[in-house]
């Protein structure tokens, strides 16, 4: 399952984590997703939808 915004096409972002010591280790940082019911192109479908999308009003929730 691909950790993509299906709207906007945000993924995950990698950087290093710093521990006291100054120790460098890879990581990631995931987008905030939610799994919604949303009108696309007049059907009701289960999209992945960033949550900086859902407040802009990017996506149209399906009653």
């Amino acid at each position: 399952m691909a950790r993509v915004c299906d709207i906007c096409g945000k993924g995950p972002v990698s950087g290093n984590s710093r521990s006291h010591s100054e120790i460098k280790t890879k990581r990631r940082w995931y987008p905030n997703l939610h799994q919604v019911r949303a009108e696309i192109d007049g059907s009701t479908r289960r999209i992945k939808v960033c949550t900086r999308c859902l407040r802009s009003g990017k996506v149209t929730r399906a009653i």
